[in-house]
């Protein structure tokens, strides 16, 4: 029997789930042998990782030995651009003008690092544009900084001739004992700056991507799980735990990439549109043909944008821990963006502290402007140093333990100063959420219900505009906080659909469009909006919101089993698949060349014949450094021609080398 354990390293929670891979005659749900959650410890990695495997073990009773493939998905990477993190790092630039590295974010992403920049590169056509300064190499590698934890190698049009970049890669190996990216390895694609931003953010992230196989490695030893490691990357598929430590960019967006491909497994389903609602946000991206769908342009994270094909997410601020606050223009429920702790989740831990001050100020004669609001400072808030001495007024006020926020907030600009805090990481707040809301209803009982219903009563007391309260009771207003989250999840599906469509809707026009639509105004001139695919909805919480949310969108729910850990059965039911792409260009009629080799052809077939082989040659490569034993390599030709005083010219093409696997399962004993 081949057992498979996917696990996924969310912000919130890890997730585990045990699959019984042999059992194919069956439905993919009933292959499903166990699942279990734990919290994610960001500090110790491993805490949460083990809390997942130690559940799914003991509730299955599997022997760890028949374990035969462990792969994880994780938001390691991706958090960490986000948050601006990373190692230091140095770019070895090769034949870029100034100005180019003052593009595409080049800057910025080096962050301290120091830019070394040395003569060489090549020509568009695969050429050398002019000899290698080695001399200028070993003058910086001779008197390299002591805090240097990696090199990025990055040529002028390595692309089309990669020989400069693995001059320097071999000389900084040679010299030093510090990981080596090189830009060619991480994309075929044009445009210089970019790729070498791309190559500085992974050579910054392989340092951290060591904590994530370390913590595993140290599970599973402790586990007695000896199976081989998987990571899954930012376009669903899977690699090797050694691959990904070279190229840790390519893991951006592994954890909403690996929810697609859980959600296609779990529902069966190949064209949909899937809607993650997490604690924080709600994720949106489309399934074609069981894949995702990805982003042609390279993915956008923090602010960064990469040429790592990844898959093509729209991320909204709408999830279950979503602050829900009042609009001062309609009086409105607003949802999110920010996050909060829900009160019922805060009481939870700490009823003492909070129980008593919500029953307070639900009965008390008038409400208070902070009323339903609790802080409790961070671990990173009980080291913070560089901090205005307005926030270290309001920090010195809090400790581990909630308080309310109207004790030591008493006016707008210490409101305004408590957010800064808590942007930073350094204060954690908690308010109402839709979880509270869920939690009134009766649909949701993980946590505390008398803290939200309590929590509920004070805001229904907050006055509109009129000077009337928000709401008669806890349930009327926790019915309309879910109403409004469902909407405005319709409203956000329906925008990344029209993305994804491409129809160039302005936005005033798209928003009138998508209001009256869901609004089904009457009108001589009406509006109907309706997906071609279901949705498939996925989280924790997708079965109490998606159903409706897909009625305002005259689609199909599909909210599947087991929708709490798509991700990490996404993590190890997908497959190896790599592409290389091998250029060919015409610089002079009747000779053609290939890039990344030194010989010229005469005819285009004997071009296209050496581009195949050094295509094959790679893949097979490639494909073993991710862990594949057993492959298929599929070979696609491409042309661009241009006609020319009547005849078609050939200008450029392309063949394009494609490699699927599943990964090696571990002997079984």
């Amino acid at each position: 029997m081949a057992i498979l354990l996917g696990v996924d390293t969310g912000g919130t929670y890890t997730d585990a789930v045990l699959i019984d891979d042999a059992r194919r005659t069956e439905g993919n749900t009933e292959k499903i042998i166990a699942a279990a959650k734990s919290l994610t410890k960001h500090s110790n990695l491993i805490d949460g990782i083990q809390g997942a495997v130690d559940g799914v073990l003991s509730s299955s009773n599997v022997n760890p030995a028949e374990i035969g493939l462990v792969s994880i998905s994780t938001t390691l990477a991706t958090n960490a651009l986000v948050e601006g993190r990373g190692g230091k790092v140095a770019l070895i630039a090769i034949g870029f003008a100034e100005s180019d590295l003052k593009r595409a974010g080049l800057e910025r992403a080096l962050a301290d690092g120091p830019l070394v920049q040395i003569a060489g590169g090549h020509t568009p056509h695969g050429r050398a544009a002019g000899p290698l300064d080695i001399d200028a190499l070993d003058q910086w590698l001779n008197s390299i900084p002591s805090d240097i934890e990696g090199i990025a190698v990055a040529g002028y049009f390595a692309v089309r001739n990669p020989e400069h970049e693995l001059a320097v890669a071999e000389r900084v190996l040679a010299a030093t004992s510090l990981p080596v990216t090189c830009s060619h390895e991480l994309s075929a694609k044009l445009h210089g700056p970019k790729r070498a931003a791309t190559c500085v953010l992974n050579a910054r992230l392989v340092p951290m991507i060591s904590q994530l196989t370390n913590a595993a490695a140290t599970v599973f030893s402790r586990s007695k799980i000896n199976a081989p490691l998987m990571i899954v990357r930012g376009d669903g598929a899977l690699v090797s735990a050694e691959f990904a430590a070279r190229r840790p960019i390519e893991t951006i967006l592994s954890g909403p990439a690996a929810s697609l491909v859980g959600a296609s497994w779990l529902s069966n389903e190949q064209q949909a549109v899937v809607v993650d609602i997490g604690g924080t946000t709600s994720d949106i991206a489309i399934l074609e043909d069981g894949r995702p769908r990805l982003n042609p342009a390279g993915a956008t994270v923090g602010g960064f944008q990469t040429m790592v094909e990844a898959v093509d997410m729209h991320t909204f601020g709408l999830g279950g821990d979503s602050e829900i606050s009042v609009s001062t223009i309609d009086d409105s429920l607003l949802v999110g963006p920010s996050r909060v702790v829900p009160l019922s989740l805060l009481a939870h831990g700490a009823p003492d502290a909070v129980l008593p001050v919500l029953d307070k100020q639900a009965s008390a004669d008038f409400s208070g402007r902070y009323d339903g609001y609790f802080a409790t400072r961070t671990l990173a808030g009980e080291q913070a140093k560089v901090i205005t001495d307005s926030q270290a007024r309001v920090l010195e006020r809090l400790s581990i333990e909630p308080q309310p926020v109207g004790r030591f907030v008493s006016g707008a600009s210490q409101w305004a100063t408590l957010r800064q805090l808590v942007s930073r990481g350094l204060v954690q707040l908690s308010g109402f959420t839709p979880s509270d809301a869920k939690h009134v209803l009766g649909d949701h009982t993980a946590w505390n219900r008398e803290a939200a219903a309590l929590g509920a009563r004070v805001f229904a007391r907050r006055k509109n505009r009129f000077g009337r309260p928000l709401a008669t009771s806890e349930h009327e207003l926790a019915q309309s906080v879910v109403r409004r989250l469902e909407r405005l999840c319709a409203e956000a599906t329906i925008e990344a659909v029209i993305s994804h469509d491409g129809t160039g809707m302005e936005d005033g026009a798209q928003n009138m469009f998508v209001q009256s639509a869901l609004d089904r105004t009457p009108g001589v001139a009406s509006f109907s909006v309706a997906l071609d695919r279901p949705v498939i909805g996925l989280g924790a919480s997708a079965h109490q919101y998606l159903h409706n949310c897909a009625d305002l969108l005259h689609a199909r729910s599909v909210v599947p089993e087991h929708a709490g850990v798509a991700n990490a059965v996404g993590a190890v039911v997908g497959q190896i698949n790599l592409k290389i792409e091998i250029g060919i260009t015409q610089p002079v009629e009747g000779r053609f060349e290939v890039f990344g080799t030194k010989d010229s052809f005469g005819d285009e077939e004997s071009a296209y014949c050496a581009a195949e082989e050094q295509a094959q040659q790679r893949a097979r490569l490639l494909a073993r450094e991710a862990g594949a034993d057993a492959f298929e390599v599929a070979i696609l030709r491409q042309s661009n021609t241009a006609s020319v005083e009547g005849r078609d010219m050939f200008v450029d093409g392309q063949v394009t080398a494609t490699v699927t696997a599943r990964p090696p399962l571990a002997e079984q004993v």
